[in-house]
C-alpha cells in the first residue's frame, strides 16, 4: 500500500499493490500495520456500504461535531465518484481547504479522511457502491453537515446533483467563526 499525502493534513490517497494472475487480481484494502508505519492509528468500529443507483447522486458534506475519532477510509468498489473533503479544524494550516479526489472501481484507490473534516461524494456513474470503514461509531447527536452549495465553501460540482436527500439540502450555511 502506498500512502500519498494530500493538501489537507492527515488526508491520504491510498494506492494498493495489485497482484494479478490467471484467476484475476488481489489487493489489500485495509492493514493496521501499514497504517501504524505511517503513524496513523485507526481502529475499525464500523463498516458501511453506500449503494447509489443514479449518476449525479450527492451525499454530504457530513461530519461529526466535536469528534476526535471520526476518521474514515473510503473505497469505491463499483462505479466512480468525485470525493470532496473540507478541513474544518480551526487550528489546522489547511483550515477550510478543499481537496477533491476521484475514486473508482478502475483505479482501486482508497481515501483516508481524518476526523475534523467534512466529506461528500458525488456519483459519476450509475450503480456506484462505496465501502467505508469508520474509526468511531455513528452518534446521531453529533451528526452534522454543510449544504453542498454553501456560499462560503463555493465548491463547483461537475453538474447539478440529480439525487440529494432532504436533510442534505437543508443544512444551515456554514459560517466561519
Amino acid at each position: 500500500m502506498k500512502f500519498v499525502s494530500q493538501t489537507i493534513r492527515g488526508l491520504f490517497l491510498i494506492k494498493p499493490k495489485i497482484l494479478k494472475d490467471k484467476r484475476g487480481c488481489f489487493r489489500r484494502n485495509f492493514c493496521r500495520i501499514e497504517l501504524k508505519k505511517k503513524k496513523i492509528f485507526f481502529e475499525v468500529k464500523q463498516g458501511n456500504l453506500s449503494e447509489n443507483m443514479r449518476k449525479g447522486t450527492l451525499r454530504g458534506f457530513h461530519f461529526q461535531k466535536k469528534s476526535i475519532r471520526d476518521s474514515k477510509i473510503l473505497t469505491c468498489i463499483r462505479g466512480k465518484v468525485l470525493n470532496v473533503t473540507i478541513d474544518l479544524r480551526k487550528r489546522s494550516k489547511s483550515y477550510l481547504k478543499i481537496k477533491k479526489n476521484i475514486l473508482s472501481e478502475k483505479n482501486r484507490f482508497s481515501l483516508l479522511v481524518p476526523a475534523g473534516c467534512a466529506n461528500a461524494f458525488f456519483t459519476l456513474e450509475n450503480k456506484t457502491i462505496i465501502h467505508y470503514y469508520m474509526n468511531d461509531y455513528y452518534k446521531k447527536n453529533t451528526d452534522s453537515g454543510i449544504r453542498y452549495d454553501d456560499p462560503l465553501i463555493k465548491f463547483k460540482w461537475p453538474f447539478k446533483p440529480k439525487v440529494i436527500s432532504y436533510r442534505d439540502l437543508n443544512f444551515k450555511d456554514f459560517q466561519e467563526k
